[in-house]
């Protein structure tokens, strides 16, 4: 196995199986791998023998050996508030159409601008239903940007709390990636709610706003408020008398 694929995955794995005959690799028969996105395929088909009859099954018990044939469309997702999940893994041509490492960035980032609003929706039913998001994309063309498809997936998991705020996911590429970034429209998308005995608890929703990559802001004194208060202004610059 190549030296990307285990620090992808094992990074975060806990060693305990949870598949069928003591392992987590569920094997994939060959006639899933005869289909345009022969990797959606895959990792559709890996997820629905591993949660087996349960709802959701859980991030911790991903195994990068049962999806080999698709890890470098394969992406990991977080969900840090209502719409918005950020990358924290991701396969190398997930890179290669944004020509960066996309590891840490919103997957909104993707999408182009016309069409996050709507994708941002999409997404969040993907947590809240649950349900899994299957969607046909179409790269947006220019200079150096030929005609490319995709298909993506995204499939609900749960995190050490049992609630559901991760995703695994998988963007298929049909075409020449050409300049980076590629960007991409939604074409058509569907929703299918997940069917479980026992509803898992949903991610607390985070109702304030989301600073990202940017520090928190601090409040502003102004030395009118200061003095109002009692407390003297700090001189900025301090005259030094010398003979020298």
């Amino acid at each position: 196995m190549k030296p990307w694929v285990k620090e992808m995955f094992f990074g975060g794995y806990n060693g305990h199986d949870a598949g069928r005959n003591g392992t987590n690799v569920v094997e994939i028969g060959q006639h899933l791998m005869q289909n345009r996105f022969p990797e959606i395929a895959e990792v559709d088909a890996y997820w629905t023998a591993l949660k087996g009859s349960r709802q959701v099954p859980a991030r911790l018990e991903i195994d990068p050996r049962g999806i080999e044939g698709a890890l470098s469309s394969v992406f990991l997702l977080e969900r840090i508030a209502p719409g918005i999940a950020r990358i924290r893994l991701a396969g190398h041509d997930l890179n290669d159409l944004m020509g960066m490492e996309v590891r840490g960035m919103p997957f909104s980032s993707f999408m182009a601008p016309q069409t996050r609003a709507r994708f941002a929706d999409y997404l969040e039913q993907v947590f809240t239903a649950p349900a899994k998001l299957v969607a046909d994309l179409s790269a947006e063309r220019a200079l150096g940007k030929p005609k490319c498809e995709a298909r993506l997936l995204i499939l609900p998991l749960t995190d050490t709390e049992n609630r559901i705020t991760r995703a695994l996911g998988c963007l298929s590429v049909h075409g020449k990636i050409g300049r980076a970034p590629r960007r991409f429209t939604m074409t058509s998308q569907q929703l299918r709610p997940l069917d479980g005995a026992v509803p898992l608890p949903r991610a607390a929703k985070q109702e304030q706003r989301v600073y990202s990559f940017a520090e928190t802001p601090q409040p502003f004194d102004r030395p009118d408020q200061r003095r109002a208060q009692g407390m003297h202004d700090q001189p900025y610059l301090r005259l030094v008398k010398t003979d020298d």
